[in-house]
């Protein structure tokens, strides 16, 4: 096998359903979703087959830039935690629109779920479960300020389906509600639409 990737083959992917570590020395698998690769034996939660790529061993994964997974250590290293906090990061704001709870992030990140939860913490200051919240809000407030969309359309395509809780935490985290913080919005924009016409 060359070090370039590859699918897996029927074998090689049964190797990995199966977690069977008698394949651990003839290859590595890396997941192009998160950018780690793994032993055949990970404990990890199983990727989807397309987006699994084969390498003859740990040195070919990593110079096509994937990073050691946390769990199953196959370099024998950690993967250095700013790193895997990053990725962590990056997780969250691609799936910030789905169902996610600290256990799937922590599922598709490749660690437990109680270290990634005091790693990120420790990182960032806040806890994964914060940085969600954070991300939806943002993400709430840009769609606030660039469509008509109505309040619970913009909950739903932020991952918040619940509109109470949507405009409980918005509050929380702006101090405004979100009518209130879309009128201010538009209330800033004709401010700035008038200034403009002034200087004409």
């Amino acid at each position: 096998m060359s070090q370039a990737s590859q699918m897996p083959t029927d074998e090689q992917w049964q190797a990995i359903k199966n977690n069977d570590a008698s394949y651990n020395a003839k290859f590595m698998y890396a997941i192009k979703t998160t950018g780690i690769f793994c032993k055949p034996s990970c404990k990890s939660r199983l990727p989807n087959r397309e987006n699994v790529r084969i390498f003859q061993d740990a040195d070919g994964a990593q110079a096509a830039q994937f990073r050691p997974c946390k769990r199953c250590k196959p370099t024998g290293e950690r993967l250095p935690d700013q790193e895997w906090v990053e990725l962590i990061s990056r997780f969250i704001e691609k799936h910030y629109s789905e169902p996610i709870r600290l256990r799937d992030i922590a599922d598709a990140c490749h660690g437990s779920a109680f270290h990634l939860q005091r790693t990120f913490k420790r990182i960032k200051g806040i806890t994964p479960t914060e940085y969600v919240q954070r991300t939806r809000i943002a993400k709430a407030q840009q769609l606030m300020n660039g469509t008509n969309r109505s309040i619970a359309e913009i909950g739903v395509a932020v991952g918040m389906p619940n509109t109470a809780y949507f405009i409980t935490l918005f509050k929380k985290m702006t101090g405004s509600t979100p009518s209130d913080y879309r009128q201010r919005g538009r209330a800033g924009m004709t401010n700035v639409d008038a200034e403009g016409s002034d200087c004409q």
